[in-house]
């Protein structure tokens, strides 16, 4: 379930990604028939909590609350407090920048009861910290991803992609990909209706796949200019066809070599992966909103048969569509579960 949410804040918080994590969840949309959360800002270390730009918060919550949250958020910290200039590592000296024991402590207890933890960029320092990422998956942003590796040798870390789901621990890039992880997670817990009406009035992509690269030339997919754009149009409409490189080399008036590098230039991943993505998206809302059989959900999204589209949806989301149907049908939520 994901009823419950607390963000923690240390002295040295970077105000963006604490915005990006109160925006998912701490705002009410019940107005537009999408779930409310329980939320609340904690102070991780003696309030008032002071953010990077020398300003403070206050809030009445302390560690305590942690022990009831089902999803623990923690944003950036800045560089200073990670004994990190200009992009170089140094040495920390002793007590810089450790993290209070008590709330290591409050986050190793509620991975061990169920919870889930959310890291964005460097708030993954964080949960190294915590041990949380030994034998883990995980990423940060570029720049610290080499000292997170350095720092926390057990975790595996992968510099090159927007956030990482290691259940129960999910780590994101820096600023723009902590909102793609959070609406990642939504989608996972809650479907694809709540993360699209969340993303809705949120203005951003509702989805962008985690496995794309942290860094592209030019803008991602939704804001692609010229044949490139028209084309991602036309694909969006078009799922249900066989498509090859080719064919959309052609259609973008490219060569294929051209195509293939200007894909991934502007939207961080391939071809086929783009496609496999927008395919499964088509997938998970058919499976929630309509009555399609498997076999017609799996034409109607390009696939071809109902032994393909199970193949790529357990693949992408840990589960079987009959099993996501059952989960995210009506109001129903709860945590996505895979067919025994």
């Amino acid at each position: 379930m994901l009823r419950n949410v607390a963000v923690v804040l240390v002295n040295g918080f970077l105000p963006f990604e604490f915005g990006t994590i109160c925006e998912v969840f701490g705002v009410d949309r019940t107005d537009d028939g999408l779930p409310s959360y329980d939320f609340a800002v904690v102070a991780g270390e003696p309030p008032p909590v002071r953010a990077t730009l020398d300003f403070t918060i206050s809030t009445a919550c302390g560690l305590e609350r942690l022990a009831e949250a089902d999803l623990i958020a923690l944003p950036a910290v800045g560089d200073d407090r990670l004994g990190l200039h200009a992009g170089l590592a140094l040495t920390p000296t002793a007590g810089s920048p450790g993290f209070p024991e008590a709330l290591l402590e409050a986050l190793r207890r509620a991975v061990s009861r169920g919870a889930k933890v959310l890291s964005v960029c460097s708030g993954a320092f964080i949960l190294g910290e915590a041990g949380l990422l030994d034998g883990r998956r995980c990423t940060t942003h570029w720049r610290h991803a080499a000292e997170l590796a350095r720092r926390y040798p057990e975790a595996k870390v992968d510099p090159d992609v927007l956030y990482v789901d290691d259940d129960p621990v999910i780590t994101s890039a820096g600023t723009a990909a902590g909102i793609d992880a959070c609406l990642y997670l939504v989608r996972k817990e809650q479907g694809s209706r709540v993360a699209n009406g969340i993303a809705r009035r949120m203005v951003v992509p509702p989805h962008r796949d985690g496995g794309q690269a942290q860094y592209v030339v030019q803008p991602v997919a939704p804001f692609c200019d010229g044949s490139l754009r028209d084309l991602l149009e036309w694909l969006r409409g078009h799922l249900d066809q066989t498509l090859t490189v080719r064919q959309l080399a052609a259609r973008a008036n490219m060569s294929e070599r051209t195509f293939a590098r200007r894909f991934v230039q502007d939207t961080g991943t391939t071809p086929q992966r783009w496609l496999t993505g927008q395919r499964i998206l088509l997938a998970q809302q058919l499976l929630e909103e309509s009555e399609e059989t498997v076999d017609a959900i799996a034409d109607r999204a390009g696939f071809g048969n109902a032994t393909a589209l199970r193949h790529h949806f357990r693949a992408w989301c840990g589960t079987t569509p009959n099993a996501y149907r059952r989960l995210f049908r009506g109001d129903h939520v709860g945590p996505v579960l895979t067919d025994r």
